[in-house]
Protein backbone atom coordinates (compact mmCIF):
# COMPACT_ATOMS: atom_id res chain seq x y z
CA UNK A 1 0.00 0.00 0.00
CA UNK A 2 0.95 3.50 -0.53
CA UNK A 3 0.51 5.80 2.09
CA UNK A 4 1.11 9.94 2.71
CA UNK A 5 3.38 9.65 6.50
CA UNK A 6 5.20 12.45 7.94
CA UNK A 7 9.12 11.62 8.16
CA UNK A 8 8.91 10.23 12.20
CA UNK A 9 5.43 8.00 10.89
CA UNK A 10 7.37 6.50 8.63
CA UNK A 11 10.62 5.47 10.59
CA UNK A 12 7.66 3.99 13.11
CA UNK A 13 6.75 2.20 10.26
CA UNK A 14 9.96 1.12 9.39
CA UNK A 15 10.53 0.29 12.89
CA UNK A 16 7.05 -2.11 12.93
CA UNK A 17 8.11 -3.47 9.36
CA UNK A 18 11.83 -4.45 10.62
CA UNK A 19 10.61 -6.39 13.59
CA UNK A 20 11.46 -4.31 16.33
CA UNK A 21 9.79 -5.14 19.76
CA UNK A 22 11.48 -2.52 22.08
CA UNK A 23 11.32 1.15 22.06
CA UNK A 24 12.41 3.35 24.91
CA UNK A 25 12.90 6.81 24.44
CA UNK A 26 12.49 10.67 25.88
CA UNK A 27 10.24 12.80 23.99
CA UNK A 28 12.08 15.74 22.10
CA UNK A 29 11.22 18.26 19.25
CA UNK A 30 11.52 16.72 16.46
CA UNK A 31 12.01 13.02 17.32
CA UNK A 32 8.81 12.87 19.29
CA UNK A 33 6.20 11.31 17.04
CA UNK A 34 8.69 8.33 16.36
CA UNK A 35 7.70 6.86 19.71
CA UNK A 36 3.50 7.95 19.90
CA UNK A 37 3.28 6.76 16.13
CA UNK A 38 5.28 3.22 17.24
CA UNK A 39 3.10 2.69 20.47
CA UNK A 40 0.17 2.20 18.34
CA UNK A 41 2.22 -0.90 16.97
CA UNK A 42 0.76 -3.87 19.70
CA UNK A 43 3.84 -5.85 18.56
CA UNK A 44 6.38 -3.57 19.75
CA UNK A 45 6.78 -2.79 23.42
CA UNK A 46 7.29 1.34 23.91
CA UNK A 47 7.87 2.97 27.13
CA UNK A 48 8.62 7.09 27.83
CA UNK A 49 12.14 6.72 29.50
CA UNK A 50 13.03 9.29 32.37
CA UNK A 51 15.78 10.44 30.10
CA UNK A 52 17.62 9.72 27.07
CA UNK A 53 20.83 7.97 28.53
CA UNK A 54 18.72 5.46 30.69
CA UNK A 55 16.18 4.80 26.75
CA UNK A 56 19.74 3.97 25.54
CA UNK A 57 20.73 1.88 28.64
CA UNK A 58 17.05 -0.11 28.64
CA UNK A 59 17.81 -0.65 24.90
CA UNK A 60 21.07 -2.02 25.12
CA UNK A 61 19.69 -4.66 27.25
CA UNK A 62 16.65 -5.66 25.05
CA UNK A 63 19.63 -5.86 22.45
CA UNK A 64 21.29 -8.55 24.91
CA UNK A 65 17.99 -10.63 25.42
CA UNK A 66 18.30 -10.42 21.61
CA UNK A 67 15.32 -8.18 19.87
CA UNK A 68 15.80 -5.55 17.70
CA UNK A 69 15.79 -2.31 20.00
CA UNK A 70 14.82 1.68 19.45
CA UNK A 71 15.61 4.50 21.02
CA UNK A 72 14.95 7.70 19.91
CA UNK A 73 15.87 11.84 21.06
CA UNK A 74 16.52 14.77 19.64
CA UNK A 75 20.52 16.60 19.27
CA UNK A 76 20.40 17.16 22.48
CA UNK A 77 19.27 14.12 23.59
CA UNK A 78 22.25 12.52 22.06
CA UNK A 79 24.51 14.29 24.36
CA UNK A 80 22.31 12.90 27.51
CA UNK A 81 23.38 9.57 25.96
CA UNK A 82 26.79 9.69 24.71
CA UNK A 83 27.85 8.03 27.87
CA UNK A 84 26.33 4.92 27.51
CA UNK A 85 26.31 5.17 23.17
CA UNK A 86 30.45 5.32 23.17
CA UNK A 87 30.71 2.24 24.35
CA UNK A 88 28.30 0.70 22.88
CA UNK A 89 29.96 0.85 19.96
CA UNK A 90 32.78 -1.16 21.95
CA UNK A 91 30.89 -3.95 22.84
CA UNK A 92 28.32 -3.73 19.59
CA UNK A 93 25.03 -5.62 19.95
CA UNK A 94 22.80 -9.01 19.71
CA UNK A 95 19.56 -8.03 18.62
CA UNK A 96 20.19 -5.51 16.24
CA UNK A 97 19.89 -1.72 17.77
CA UNK A 98 18.93 1.55 16.23
CA UNK A 99 19.36 5.06 17.66
CA UNK A 100 17.14 7.73 16.20
CA UNK A 101 18.31 11.47 16.59
CA UNK A 102 16.38 14.06 15.18
CA UNK A 103 18.68 17.56 15.00
CA UNK A 104 17.04 21.41 14.74
CA UNK A 105 19.10 23.20 12.21
CA UNK A 106 17.36 26.79 12.36
CA UNK A 107 16.80 25.84 16.44
CA UNK A 108 13.13 25.72 15.98
CA UNK A 109 12.38 24.79 19.88
CA UNK A 110 16.07 24.09 20.67
CA UNK A 111 18.90 26.09 22.61
CA UNK A 112 21.43 25.35 20.21
CA UNK A 113 22.55 23.99 16.38
CA UNK A 114 24.38 20.64 16.70
CA UNK A 115 25.40 18.46 14.21
CA UNK A 116 25.24 14.57 15.29
CA UNK A 117 27.25 13.61 12.87
CA UNK A 118 30.45 14.43 14.74
CA UNK A 119 28.62 11.86 17.34
CA UNK A 120 28.77 9.40 14.56
CA UNK A 121 32.25 10.15 14.15
CA UNK A 122 33.88 10.16 17.50
CA UNK A 123 31.74 7.31 18.66
CA UNK A 124 33.18 5.45 15.43
CA UNK A 125 29.44 4.16 14.78
CA UNK A 126 27.55 3.85 11.08
CA UNK A 127 24.86 6.62 10.33
CA UNK A 128 22.39 6.67 7.84
CA UNK A 129 20.97 10.10 6.59
CA UNK A 130 17.20 10.25 5.13
CA UNK A 131 15.96 12.60 2.76
CA UNK A 132 12.37 12.01 2.44
CA UNK A 133 9.39 9.64 4.32
CA UNK A 134 10.12 6.67 1.91
CA UNK A 135 13.57 6.74 2.94
CA UNK A 136 12.99 7.15 6.54
CA UNK A 137 11.24 3.87 6.64
CA UNK A 138 13.87 1.84 4.42
CA UNK A 139 16.72 3.25 5.73
CA UNK A 140 15.48 2.28 9.00
CA UNK A 141 14.68 -1.03 8.12
CA UNK A 142 18.54 -1.44 6.20
CA UNK A 143 19.87 0.17 9.40
CA UNK A 144 18.70 -3.06 11.74
CA UNK A 145 20.43 -5.37 8.75
CA UNK A 146 23.44 -2.92 9.05
CA UNK A 147 23.34 -3.25 13.01
CA UNK A 148 23.22 -6.95 12.92
CA UNK A 149 25.82 -7.65 9.97
CA UNK A 150 28.52 -5.94 11.47
CA UNK A 151 27.86 -5.73 14.99
CA UNK A 152 27.35 -2.69 15.83
CA UNK A 153 24.23 0.15 17.17
CA UNK A 154 23.51 2.41 14.34
CA UNK A 155 22.34 5.90 14.13
CA UNK A 156 19.85 7.26 11.82
CA UNK A 157 20.01 10.87 11.62
CA UNK A 158 16.40 13.04 10.79
CA UNK A 159 16.44 16.59 11.03
CA UNK A 160 13.18 19.04 11.51
CA UNK A 161 12.28 19.10 7.70
CA UNK A 162 12.59 15.36 7.26
CA UNK A 163 10.71 14.80 10.30
CA UNK A 164 7.88 16.89 9.63
CA UNK A 165 7.46 17.13 6.12
CA UNK A 166 5.06 14.31 4.43
CA UNK A 167 5.88 12.15 1.22
CA UNK A 168 4.66 8.91 -0.01
CA UNK A 169 5.81 5.45 1.30
CA UNK A 170 5.18 2.03 -0.01
CA UNK A 171 4.40 -0.31 3.15
CA UNK A 172 4.87 -3.62 3.35
CA UNK A 173 4.17 -6.45 6.24
CA UNK A 174 6.25 -6.61 9.49
CA UNK A 175 8.88 -9.70 9.64
CA UNK A 176 10.46 -10.28 13.29
CA UNK A 177 13.59 -12.40 12.81
CA UNK A 178 13.99 -15.05 15.40
CA UNK A 179 14.82 -13.17 18.45
CA UNK A 180 19.11 -14.12 19.26
CA UNK A 181 19.96 -16.55 22.23
CA UNK A 182 21.75 -14.51 25.03
CA UNK A 183 25.10 -16.01 25.50
CA UNK A 184 27.60 -15.03 28.47
CA UNK A 185 30.09 -13.17 27.03
CA UNK A 186 32.32 -11.37 29.30
CA UNK A 187 35.00 -10.01 27.16
CA UNK A 188 32.31 -8.53 24.72
CA UNK A 189 29.83 -7.41 27.29
CA UNK A 190 32.02 -6.31 30.42
CA UNK A 191 34.12 -2.93 29.46
CA UNK A 192 36.66 -2.97 31.70
CA UNK A 193 39.90 -1.65 30.76
CA UNK A 194 41.70 -5.26 30.01
CA UNK A 195 38.71 -5.83 27.86
CA UNK A 196 38.14 -2.35 26.26
CA UNK A 197 41.40 -2.75 25.52
CA UNK A 198 41.05 -5.53 22.98
CA UNK A 199 37.48 -4.45 21.82
CA UNK A 200 38.72 -1.27 19.97
CA UNK A 201 40.91 -2.77 16.99
CA UNK A 202 37.49 -4.66 16.46
CA UNK A 203 36.08 -1.23 16.19
CA UNK A 204 38.39 0.04 13.79
CA UNK A 205 38.66 -3.13 11.72
CA UNK A 206 34.34 -3.11 11.64
CA UNK A 207 34.96 1.40 10.27
CA UNK A 208 37.19 -0.25 7.61
CA UNK A 209 34.55 -2.77 6.63
CA UNK A 210 31.76 -0.03 6.83
CA UNK A 211 33.78 2.22 4.31
CA UNK A 212 34.64 -0.81 1.81
CA UNK A 213 30.34 -1.20 2.22
CA UNK A 214 29.55 2.53 1.86
CA UNK A 215 31.97 2.55 -1.83
CA UNK A 216 28.70 0.73 -3.00
CA UNK A 217 25.78 0.77 -1.21
CA UNK A 218 22.77 1.79 -3.13
CA UNK A 219 21.84 4.35 -0.76
CA UNK A 220 24.77 6.75 -1.68
CA UNK A 221 24.18 6.78 -5.79
CA UNK A 222 25.64 8.68 -8.35
CA UNK A 223 22.51 11.19 -10.52
CA UNK A 224 24.59 12.42 -13.70
CA UNK A 225 23.26 15.20 -15.16
CA UNK A 226 25.46 18.56 -16.82
CA UNK A 227 28.89 17.99 -15.97
CA UNK A 228 30.13 21.40 -15.33
CA UNK A 229 28.94 21.37 -11.78
CA UNK A 230 28.61 18.36 -9.27
CA UNK A 231 27.44 18.43 -6.13
CA UNK A 232 27.82 16.32 -3.11
CA UNK A 233 25.17 16.63 -0.83
CA UNK A 234 22.78 14.74 1.86
CA UNK A 235 19.23 14.93 3.70
CA UNK A 236 17.33 17.79 2.94
CA UNK A 237 19.82 19.73 1.80
CA UNK A 238 19.79 17.00 -1.65
CA UNK A 239 16.23 18.23 -1.85
CA UNK A 240 16.78 21.84 -2.11
CA UNK A 241 19.49 20.81 -4.96
CA UNK A 242 16.82 19.02 -6.99
CA UNK A 243 14.81 21.74 -7.06
CA UNK A 244 17.14 24.49 -8.01
CA UNK A 245 19.01 23.02 -9.95
CA UNK A 246 16.97 19.57 -11.40
CA UNK A 247 19.03 17.40 -13.88
CA UNK A 248 20.95 20.17 -15.01
CA UNK A 249 23.86 19.55 -12.43
CA UNK A 250 25.29 15.84 -11.36
CA UNK A 251 24.70 15.41 -7.77
CA UNK A 252 26.07 12.44 -5.51
CA UNK A 253 23.54 11.80 -2.84
CA UNK A 254 25.06 10.75 0.46
CA UNK A 255 22.56 8.52 2.20
CA UNK A 256 25.36 7.29 4.24
CA UNK A 257 26.00 10.05 6.90
CA UNK A 258 29.41 8.13 8.70
CA UNK A 259 31.92 6.38 7.35
CA UNK A 260 31.61 8.06 4.20
CA UNK A 261 33.39 6.81 0.96
CA UNK A 262 36.77 7.48 -0.33
CA UNK A 263 36.56 5.90 -4.09
CA UNK A 264 33.01 7.23 -4.41
CA UNK A 265 33.59 10.65 -4.12
CA UNK A 266 36.96 10.63 -5.99
CA UNK A 267 35.55 9.07 -9.28
CA UNK A 268 32.41 11.88 -8.80
CA UNK A 269 34.53 14.32 -8.84
CA UNK A 270 36.83 12.80 -11.49
CA UNK A 271 33.66 13.16 -13.86
CA UNK A 272 32.36 16.91 -13.20
CA UNK A 273 34.37 20.24 -13.70
CA UNK A 274 33.46 22.04 -10.89
CA UNK A 275 32.79 20.14 -7.05
CA UNK A 276 30.91 21.88 -4.83
CA UNK A 277 29.31 19.95 -1.24
CA UNK A 278 26.20 21.18 -0.21
CA UNK A 279 25.30 20.16 3.98
CA UNK A 280 23.63 21.90 6.44
CA UNK A 281 25.43 22.95 9.72
CA UNK A 282 29.22 21.89 9.99
CA UNK A 283 31.50 21.35 7.26
CA UNK A 284 31.86 17.20 7.57
CA UNK A 285 31.56 16.39 3.73
CA UNK A 286 33.53 18.89 2.53
CA UNK A 287 36.46 18.44 5.18
CA UNK A 288 36.28 14.84 4.18
CA UNK A 289 36.73 15.91 0.17
CA UNK A 290 39.69 18.27 1.00
CA UNK A 291 41.22 15.23 3.33
CA UNK A 292 41.12 13.34 -0.17
CA UNK A 293 42.90 16.44 -1.91
CA UNK A 294 39.99 17.75 -3.92
CA UNK A 295 39.45 21.13 -4.23
CA UNK A 296 35.88 21.93 -3.49
CA UNK A 297 33.31 24.79 -2.54
CA UNK A 298 31.00 24.69 0.77
CA UNK A 299 30.70 27.02 3.22
CA UNK A 300 33.12 29.55 1.16
CA UNK A 301 29.55 30.33 -0.39
CA UNK A 302 27.03 28.52 1.88
CA UNK A 303 25.89 29.55 5.49
CA UNK A 304 27.48 27.50 8.40
CA UNK A 305 24.38 28.83 10.58
CA UNK A 306 20.83 27.79 10.46
CA UNK A 307 18.30 26.41 8.07
CA UNK A 308 19.11 25.57 4.46
CA UNK A 309 16.23 26.57 1.97
CA UNK A 310 16.09 26.91 -1.95
CA UNK A 311 16.68 30.59 -2.41
CA UNK A 312 20.04 30.33 -0.34
CA UNK A 313 21.40 27.80 -2.60
CA UNK A 314 20.07 29.29 -5.97
CA UNK A 315 21.94 32.88 -4.14
CA UNK A 316 25.07 30.78 -3.50
CA UNK A 317 25.62 29.34 -6.62
CA UNK A 318 24.43 32.63 -8.96
CA UNK A 319 20.92 31.77 -9.87
CA UNK A 320 18.34 33.64 -10.17
CA UNK A 321 15.91 33.71 -7.57
CA UNK A 322 12.47 33.60 -8.71
CA UNK A 323 10.15 36.90 -7.93
CA UNK A 324 6.59 35.88 -6.03
CA UNK A 325 3.92 37.38 -4.57
CA UNK A 326 4.79 39.73 -1.40
CA UNK A 327 2.93 41.53 1.22
CA UNK A 328 3.70 44.63 1.42
CA UNK A 329 2.58 45.42 4.38
CA UNK A 330 4.44 44.58 7.67
CA UNK A 331 3.81 41.25 9.44
CA UNK A 332 3.13 42.06 13.03
CA UNK A 333 5.50 39.54 15.48
CA UNK A 334 4.66 37.45 17.37
CA UNK A 335 6.02 35.77 19.71
CA UNK A 336 5.62 32.80 21.54
CA UNK A 337 3.94 33.29 24.92
CA UNK A 338 2.75 30.80 27.96
CA UNK A 339 -1.12 29.78 27.48
CA UNK A 340 -3.49 31.51 28.43
CA UNK A 341 -4.18 30.29 32.09
CA UNK A 342 -0.67 28.38 32.37
CA UNK A 343 -0.27 27.71 35.88
CA UNK A 344 3.35 28.69 35.85
CA UNK A 345 2.38 32.38 35.10
CA UNK A 346 1.35 33.04 38.64
CA UNK A 347 4.81 31.84 39.98
CA UNK A 348 6.59 33.53 37.22
CA UNK A 349 4.97 37.25 38.12
CA UNK A 350 5.41 36.22 42.04
CA UNK A 351 9.18 35.63 40.81
CA UNK A 352 9.60 39.28 39.19
CA UNK A 353 7.73 40.96 41.99
CA UNK A 354 10.34 39.80 44.31
CA UNK A 355 13.63 40.89 42.06
CA UNK A 356 14.30 37.35 42.17
CA UNK A 357 17.49 35.49 40.58
CA UNK A 358 15.74 33.05 38.68
CA UNK A 359 17.86 30.06 37.39
CA UNK A 360 15.93 28.31 34.61
CA UNK A 361 15.65 25.23 32.99
CA UNK A 362 14.20 23.19 30.13
CA UNK A 363 10.37 23.50 29.06
CA UNK A 364 7.54 25.36 28.24
CA UNK A 365 8.27 27.26 31.68
CA UNK A 366 11.01 28.88 30.06
CA UNK A 367 9.36 31.56 28.37
CA UNK A 368 9.12 32.89 31.42
CA UNK A 369 11.93 34.66 30.27
CA UNK A 370 10.08 36.56 28.01
CA UNK A 371 8.47 39.94 27.95
CA UNK A 372 7.02 41.63 30.26
CA UNK A 373 7.66 39.12 33.18
CA UNK A 374 11.77 38.79 32.10
CA UNK A 375 11.63 36.37 35.48
CA UNK A 376 14.46 34.20 34.43
CA UNK A 377 18.27 34.57 34.30
CA UNK A 378 20.05 31.39 33.04
CA UNK A 379 18.99 28.63 30.95
CA UNK A 380 21.28 26.13 29.88
CA UNK A 381 20.39 22.33 29.65
CA UNK A 382 18.38 19.96 30.92
CA UNK A 383 18.44 19.67 34.70
CA UNK A 384 21.02 22.56 35.01
CA UNK A 385 18.67 24.51 36.97
CA UNK A 386 19.57 23.35 40.33
CA UNK A 387 22.71 22.39 39.95
CA UNK A 388 24.02 26.26 38.61
CA UNK A 389 21.84 27.33 41.45
CA UNK A 390 24.14 25.81 44.19
CA UNK A 391 27.54 26.46 41.96
CA UNK A 392 25.90 30.43 41.92
CA UNK A 393 25.44 30.13 45.84
CA UNK A 394 28.58 28.33 47.07
CA UNK A 395 30.97 30.79 45.51
CA UNK A 396 28.84 33.74 45.85
CA UNK A 397 29.40 32.91 49.67
CA UNK A 398 26.16 33.49 50.82
CA UNK A 399 26.17 37.40 48.81
CA UNK A 400 22.93 35.94 46.43
CA UNK A 401 21.36 33.08 48.45
CA UNK A 402 18.22 34.99 50.14
CA UNK A 403 17.15 35.93 46.06
CA UNK A 404 18.09 33.33 44.35
CA UNK A 405 15.81 29.79 43.08
CA UNK A 406 15.91 27.51 40.64
CA UNK A 407 13.03 26.39 38.59
CA UNK A 408 12.34 23.57 37.22
CA UNK A 409 9.44 21.37 35.77
CA UNK A 410 8.13 17.97 36.98
CA UNK A 411 9.18 15.98 33.72
CA UNK A 412 12.80 18.31 32.99
CA UNK A 413 13.13 17.27 37.07
CA UNK A 414 12.70 13.41 36.68
CA UNK A 415 15.06 13.64 33.65
CA UNK A 416 17.96 15.24 35.07
CA UNK A 417 17.18 17.53 38.13
CA UNK A 418 17.03 14.56 40.54
CA UNK A 419 21.13 14.64 40.76
CA UNK A 420 21.32 18.14 41.43
CA UNK A 421 18.99 18.33 44.23
CA UNK A 422 20.93 15.48 45.61
CA UNK A 423 24.25 17.41 45.31
CA UNK A 424 22.68 20.61 46.80
CA UNK A 425 20.78 18.36 50.04
CA UNK A 426 24.57 16.69 50.26
CA UNK A 427 26.89 19.55 50.25
CA UNK A 428 24.09 21.23 52.13
CA UNK A 429 23.36 24.17 49.89
CA UNK A 430 21.19 27.33 51.20
CA UNK A 431 19.01 27.41 48.38
CA UNK A 432 15.43 27.49 47.12
CA UNK A 433 14.02 25.43 44.46
CA UNK A 434 11.06 25.70 42.87
CA UNK A 435 9.44 22.66 41.37
CA UNK A 436 6.99 23.27 38.29
CA UNK A 437 4.34 20.57 38.65
CA UNK A 438 1.89 20.80 35.44
CA UNK A 439 1.29 17.16 36.06
CA UNK A 440 2.54 16.67 32.33
CA UNK A 441 5.51 17.03 30.25
CA UNK A 442 4.09 20.41 28.28
CA UNK A 443 6.82 21.49 25.82
CA UNK A 444 6.63 18.36 23.52
CA UNK A 445 2.83 17.47 23.49
CA UNK A 446 1.78 16.28 26.41
CA UNK A 447 3.62 12.67 27.09
CA UNK A 448 3.64 11.27 30.42
CA UNK A 449 6.11 11.30 32.67
CA UNK A 450 7.09 9.66 36.01
CA UNK A 451 5.43 12.07 38.13
CA UNK A 452 2.51 11.48 36.31
CA UNK A 453 1.23 8.46 37.66
CA UNK A 454 0.42 7.18 33.76
CA UNK A 455 2.44 5.00 31.01
CA UNK A 456 2.64 6.26 27.77
CA UNK A 457 -0.39 4.59 26.80
CA UNK A 458 -2.16 6.53 29.42
CA UNK A 459 -2.64 3.44 31.95
CA UNK A 460 -1.68 3.88 35.40
CA UNK A 461 1.79 3.33 36.03
CA UNK A 462 3.91 3.75 39.04
CA UNK A 463 4.56 7.45 40.38
CA UNK A 464 7.32 9.10 42.03
CA UNK A 465 5.85 10.83 45.14
CA UNK A 466 7.89 14.40 44.84
CA UNK A 467 7.45 15.15 48.33
CA UNK A 468 8.73 11.95 49.75
CA UNK A 469 11.48 11.74 47.47
CA UNK A 470 12.83 15.30 48.56
CA UNK A 471 12.11 14.30 52.03
CA UNK A 472 13.94 11.32 51.43
CA UNK A 473 17.40 13.41 50.44
CA UNK A 474 17.47 14.87 53.33
CA UNK A 475 15.04 18.30 52.81
CA UNK A 476 13.38 19.15 55.89
CA UNK A 477 11.54 22.35 54.37
CA UNK A 478 9.04 21.11 51.63
CA UNK A 479 5.88 23.33 50.34
CA UNK A 480 3.13 22.82 48.00
CA UNK A 481 1.58 26.11 46.46
CA UNK A 482 -1.33 26.45 43.74
CA UNK A 483 0.40 29.19 41.52
CA UNK A 484 -3.05 30.47 41.14
CA UNK A 485 -3.17 32.24 44.58
CA UNK A 486 -0.79 35.17 44.19
CA UNK A 487 -1.01 35.57 48.00
CA UNK A 488 0.24 32.25 48.93
CA UNK A 489 3.15 32.10 46.46
CA UNK A 490 4.49 35.62 47.43
CA UNK A 491 4.11 34.71 51.40
CA UNK A 492 5.76 30.62 50.68
CA UNK A 493 8.23 32.50 48.68
CA UNK A 494 9.64 35.38 51.02
CA UNK A 495 9.98 32.57 53.50
CA UNK A 496 11.52 29.95 51.64
CA UNK A 497 13.97 32.85 50.55
CA UNK A 498 14.52 33.78 54.01
CA UNK A 499 15.53 30.21 55.50
CA UNK A 500 19.18 29.25 55.72
CA UNK A 501 18.57 25.93 54.39
CA UNK A 502 17.69 24.04 51.24
CA UNK A 503 14.34 24.25 50.37
CA UNK A 504 11.79 23.09 48.03
CA UNK A 505 8.64 24.80 46.58
CA UNK A 506 6.09 22.70 44.63
CA UNK A 507 4.30 24.56 42.64
CA UNK A 508 1.25 22.01 41.42
CA UNK A 509 -1.33 22.62 39.50
CA UNK A 510 -1.95 20.36 35.92
CA UNK A 511 -1.50 22.23 32.25
CA UNK A 512 -4.69 23.59 31.15
CA UNK A 513 -4.45 22.32 28.23
CA UNK A 514 -5.00 18.57 29.55
CA UNK A 515 -8.34 17.22 28.28
CA UNK A 516 -9.42 16.37 32.22
CA UNK A 517 -8.69 19.77 33.17
CA UNK A 518 -11.60 21.70 34.60
CA UNK A 519 -12.38 25.32 33.07
CA UNK A 520 -13.76 28.11 34.47
CA UNK A 521 -16.05 30.72 32.62
CA UNK A 522 -13.71 33.51 31.55
CA UNK A 523 -13.42 36.57 33.20
CA UNK A 524 -15.10 39.78 32.40
CA UNK A 525 -13.76 43.73 33.05
CA UNK A 526 -15.89 46.04 34.41
CA UNK A 527 -15.57 49.21 32.07
CA UNK A 528 -16.98 51.67 34.44
CA UNK A 529 -14.19 50.11 37.01
CA UNK A 530 -11.08 50.15 34.85
CA UNK A 531 -8.86 53.03 34.93
CA UNK A 532 -6.51 51.92 32.42
CA UNK A 533 -3.77 51.18 35.31
CA UNK A 534 -2.67 48.39 32.84
CA UNK A 535 -1.67 46.37 35.70
CA UNK A 536 -3.40 43.44 34.61
CA UNK A 537 -0.89 43.47 31.25
CA UNK A 538 2.26 42.57 33.67
CA UNK A 539 1.81 39.29 33.44
CA UNK A 540 1.39 38.76 29.41
CA UNK A 541 -1.23 36.66 29.31
CA UNK A 542 -2.19 36.47 25.90
CA UNK A 543 -6.52 36.94 27.08
CA UNK A 544 -5.83 40.36 28.34
CA UNK A 545 -5.27 43.45 26.07
CA UNK A 546 -6.16 47.33 25.81
CA UNK A 547 -8.27 48.62 23.89
CA UNK A 548 -9.71 51.89 24.27
CA UNK A 549 -7.72 52.42 27.27
CA UNK A 550 -9.51 50.17 28.68
CA UNK A 551 -8.77 46.75 29.58
CA UNK A 552 -10.22 43.84 27.71
CA UNK A 553 -10.45 40.22 27.65
CA UNK A 554 -10.80 37.71 25.63
CA UNK A 555 -13.84 35.31 26.36
CA UNK A 556 -12.21 32.72 23.31
CA UNK A 557 -8.94 32.66 25.33
CA UNK A 558 -9.73 33.16 28.97
CA UNK A 559 -10.20 29.69 30.94
CA UNK A 560 -11.19 31.58 34.31
CA UNK A 561 -7.73 31.25 36.47
CA UNK A 562 -8.45 34.11 38.82
CA UNK A 563 -5.02 35.47 38.40
CA UNK A 564 -5.76 38.57 36.90
CA UNK A 565 -8.28 39.72 39.23
CA UNK A 566 -5.99 39.19 42.06
CA UNK A 567 -4.11 42.07 40.46
CA UNK A 568 -6.64 44.70 40.15
CA UNK A 569 -6.70 47.01 43.23
CA UNK A 570 -9.81 48.57 41.43
CA UNK A 571 -12.32 45.41 41.58
CA UNK A 572 -13.01 45.88 37.71
CA UNK A 573 -12.04 41.96 36.81
CA UNK A 574 -14.17 39.00 38.10
CA UNK A 575 -15.40 35.83 36.95
CA UNK A 576 -18.08 35.77 34.62
CA UNK A 577 -19.51 32.80 36.86
CA UNK A 578 -17.30 31.35 39.29
CA UNK A 579 -16.38 28.11 40.01
CA UNK A 580 -14.44 26.40 42.69
CA UNK A 581 -10.72 25.89 41.12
Amino acid sequence: MKELMLGNKAVARGLYEAGCCYVSSYPGTPSTEITEEAVKYDDIYCEWAPNEKVAMESVFGASLAGRRAFCGMKHVGLNVAADPLFTMSYTGVNGGVVIGVADDAGMHSSQNEQDSRHHAIASKIPMLEPSDSEEALEFTKLAYEISEKYDTPVLLKMCTRVSHSQSIVETSDRVEPAPKPYEKNIAKNVMTPANAIRRHPIVEERTKKLIEYAETAPINRVEMGGTDLGIITSSTSYQYVKEVFGDSVSILKLGMANPLPNKLILDFASKVKKLAVVEELDPIIENHCKALGLEVSGKDILPICGEFSQNIIRKAFGVKVPEGPSIDDEIPVRPPAMCSGCPHRGMFYTLKKNNCIVMGDIGCYTLGSAAPLNAMDMTLCMGASISATHGFNKASKGEYEHKTVAVIGDSTFAHSGMTGLADAAYNQSNSTVIVLDNSITGMTGHQQNPLTGKNIKGEPAGQINLEALCHAMGINRVVVVDPYDLDQCDKVLKEELAADELSVIISRRPCVLLKEVKKNPPESVDPDKCVGCKSCMRIGCPSISIKGGKAHIDDTLCVGCGVCNQMCKFGAISLTGKEDR
